[in-house]
């Protein structure tokens, strides 16, 4: 069973935020051998929000919710991932679920954008989203531009 957090960067403390920054570590930078900056600055400022899914004690699944103090920018999903133990068990979607509750109850009827891997393309539309850029590389990994009104 996976119990779902829905927090405000300020109710993060050390241990989640470590356990936040080691999965996207192994999975980003380690799994698919993308070197890159993660810690971007953006995890504790404004109102964003971290969705986390913990399994036994452990974080399993995460999601970022970024929003600008600019009004008229879309509500911005990141950093999704699912530990590799538990892909194919449809993790993912109740992730995407979970964050786009999260979503809807802090920021009703803002626009949504991701930059999702190419290849996950799919995946994003059954929740709504539609391409709104081509293809382009990020990190020397091809992204798409998804957007969801």
């Amino acid at each position: 069973m996976i119990h779902w957090h829905d927090l405000h960067h300020s109710e993060l403390d050390v241990p989640t935020l470590y356990a936040v920054l080691q999965l996207r570590c192994a999975v980003f930078v380690v799994e698919q051998t993308c070197a890159y900056q993660d810690i971007d600055g953006d995890d504790l400022v404004g109102e964003n929000r971290h969705i986390l899914g913990w399994h036994d004690g452990r974080l399993v699944a995460y999601a970022r919710i970024l929003k600008s103090d600019n009004d008229f920018e879309p509500v911005v999903i990141g950093r999704v991932i699912v530990d590799a133990s538990l892909r194919g068990e449809k993790l993912g979607q109740q992730l995407m679920s979970q964050t786009l509750a999260s979503c809807l109850q802090h920021w009703p009827g803002k626009a949504l954008y991701l930059g999702a891997q190419a290849h996950l393309q799919a995946f994003y539309q059954r929740f709504g989203f539609a391409p709104v850029t081509g293809v382009y590389d990020e990190d020397g990994i091809p992204h798409i531009g998804m957007a969801r009104e």
